[in-house]
């Protein structure tokens, strides 16, 4: 099978796992008001910090809410099209990883689209921080026109990135079946911490960050060129080659995990 019938099959995937959410739709409305408001009280008292205290390390207001931005928005994407990813523990303890196993398609391609999220709160949130950010450095002169494409482009790349992070995280499951712990570590802690300027954290810190879990490649390193013109665009081609090289690893190691998975019925 080719790709473009991956892309449509997965396509239909989808739609069946949004007409099964669709059912109860009170619940769809209510679940999107509340994580956007989960997300904006968020922000907003980082934004109150900062507003009384200016700047931290040369970082202002607008461009710690564009890394905020991008870095959600990236999440967003790629939690939107492969929540379900994040929740293999469950499909691991439970052994609903063996009904998987017997469908004559690949296992990934069908957990993927599980329980497929539309997450328009955190589209909306994240949408209006990053308008308003880059408004705000437009008016000022800091950024063009020309940033809106490019954001748009890290923001892509990054949710590989985070995609890539999520799936070999999970991939640890076939080996130690509990990873949540992980999770709080690889996804959750690493991604909070690289919603703000890496010069905040001590070098190992920050080296790690974009090394070993590199989530400061998703929004703080192309964000130097972006919104400072520092370095150059190779920036971004780098965050682009990051994007590729994570994602093949990780379906590599995915593609070894698999092999090691043993059911819980046996």
């Amino acid at each position: 099978m080719n790709a473009r019938a991956w892309i449509s099959l997965y396509g239909l995937l989808i739609r069946t796992s949004v007409r099964s959410r669709m059912q109860y739709k009170f619940n769809f409305v209510l679940s999107t008001l509340l994580a956007a408001l989960i997300q904006i009280s968020e922000f907003l008292m980082v934004a109150i910090v900062l507003y009384k205290f200016g700047a931290i390390k040369g970082w202002s207001l607008y461009e710690i809410g564009y890394l905020y931005a991008v870095m959600t928005l990236a999440k967003t994407l790629y939690r939107t099209f492969a929540d379900e990813v994040h929740h293999l523990e469950k499909y691991l303890v439970n052994g609903e990883l063996d009904g998987l196993l017997i469908r004559p398609l690949p296992v990934l391609l069908t957990l993927m689209p599980q329980s497929f999220r539309i997450m328009l709160g955190e589209v909306l949130q994240g949408g209006f921080v990053l308008y308003w950010a880059l408004s705000g450095m437009m008016q000022s002169g800091q950024v063009g026109w020309t940033s809106v494409p490019l954001t748009l482009f890290i923001i892509f790349t990054g949710a590989i990135i985070l995609f890539s992070i999520g799936l070999a995280t999970a991939t640890l499951g076939f080996w130690t079946t509990r990873i949540s712990e992980l999770q709080n570590i690889t996804e959750d802690a690493a991604r909070t911490a690289a919603q703000y300027p890496l010069t905040l954290y001590p070098k190992w810190m920050s080296g790690l960050l974009l090394t070993l879990i590199p989530v400061g490649l998703v929004n703080y390193l192309p964000s130097l060129y972006i919104l400072r013109g520092e370095m150059g665009p190779w920036v971004l081609a780098l965050t682009a080659g990051a994007a590729v090289l994570c994602l093949v690893l990780s379906l590599l190691f995915w593609r070894l995990g698999l092999t090691k998975y043993q059911s819980t019925g046996s």
